[in-house]
């Protein structure tokens, strides 16, 4: 192998043997066949021109010219270089995301879903291909889309049983009121729920739809497509027991607040919070510096207010008051 062979010696070095070609086409000699290689070498270092008419006699050029070329030639290449360097771990990145989702994909029954339209595709084809049971869970949105109320009701209308889960502000939206009385009457169960839950989507209970929270990309734009059958049955229960909770929605709005004069006092609601939570009498008296007797007088009341037979029942009738969401100015009152 010459010197020259090697592309990055080639690109740095003249090969000694085209030296020697250089040192004699300076003095004129001519330049023999078994030349050429070493000629193809001077020429592109810009050493020496080839005249079509006298090929065996090149002519030499200034070497410090065309070392200075050569230098800036390097030095563009250089920064090529460089800039194609510092474009990698862009590009990695890049590309990571599609080997992480196919290693998700193949690895564990769960698929990464990385675009809103995307998620919306695979969500409409589980549902048009559901055979018993559709859950849906979404916190923030009742709005809803025109395909997807009408993949719905086709399948309920195939006998699927549909039930959705909103949030208590859905009461609030008349589009949103409306779309829960059209999917009701279709046969659809619907239920508002004013604590927290995690939005999904069961299908089946053989797959499900959840919020991302790995990638921790736009959580109202990506989701995760599960299909392990023990995280789907944990993921389908969790529905049950947000369901269990909330209240059952036919499109009526939210229950109004009583008038002022019936409101829940300050202290009501902290008694009412105490209850619901199990605390002992004589802490909560203790807390809101009255009477056992004070107190008792207070739950009488309450009790009377809602037709509550026990604590347990005002407790339950509390839970489900809209006055909880209520919360009155000042500090609670004391005796």
């Amino acid at each position: 192998m010459r010197e020259t062979d090697h592309p990055a010696r080639a690109a740095a070095e003249l090969s000694t043997a085209a030296r020697r070609l250089y040192a004699r086409i300076t003095r004129d000699e001519p330049v023999r066949p078994e030349d050429a290689p070493d000629l193809r070498e001077l020429v592109a270092w810009r050493l020496v021109v080839v005249d079509p008419d006298h090929p065996e006699r090149p002519i030499a050029l200034d070497p410090q010219e065309a070392g200075r070329r050569r230098i800036d030639e390097e030095l563009r290449d250089m920064a090529s270089r460089a800039a194609h360097i510092a474009a990698i771990p862009a590009l990695s990145d890049e590309l990571g995301l599609h080997f992480a989702r196919a290693r998700w994909r193949s690895g564990s029954s769960s698929e990464f879903l990385a675009d809103g339209e995307q998620v919306a595709a695979r969500v409409c084809e589980a549902v048009d291909r559901a055979e018993t049971e559709v859950l849906t869970a979404d916190p923030h949105d009742a709005g809803g889309r025109t395909d997807t109320d009408a993949r719905g009701r086709a399948a309920l209308a195939r006998g699927v049983a549909l039930r959705a889960l909103y949030g208590d502000s859905a009461r609030d939206a008349a589009a949103a009121r409306d779309r829960a009385a059209a999917l009701t009457a279709a046969g659809a169960r619907l239920r508002t729920l004013a604590s927290p839950f995690q939005r999904c989507v069961v299908v089946d209970r053989r797959q499900a739809f959840i919020a991302d929270h790995v990638v921790d990309a736009t959580p109202s734009q990506t989701a995760w497509h599960v299909r392990d059958r023990a995280l789907v049955a944990y993921i389908a229960e969790s529905f049950e027991d947000a369901w269990r909770r909330a209240d059952v929605w036919y499109g009526d709005p939210r229950k109004a607040l009583p008038a002022d004069g019936d409101r829940l006092t300050a202290r009501q609601r902290e008694i009412l919070i105490d209850t619901a939570a199990g605390i002992d009498q004589r802490i909560t008296a203790r807390r809101l510096n009255i009477g056992l007797r004070t107190l008792t007088t207070e739950l009488g009341r309450l009790r009377a207010r809602w037709g509550a037979g026990t604590l347990a029942a005002l407790a339950y009738q509390w839970a489900l008051s809209p006055e909880r969401h209520h919360v009155p100015d000042g500090p609670p009152a004391e005796n």
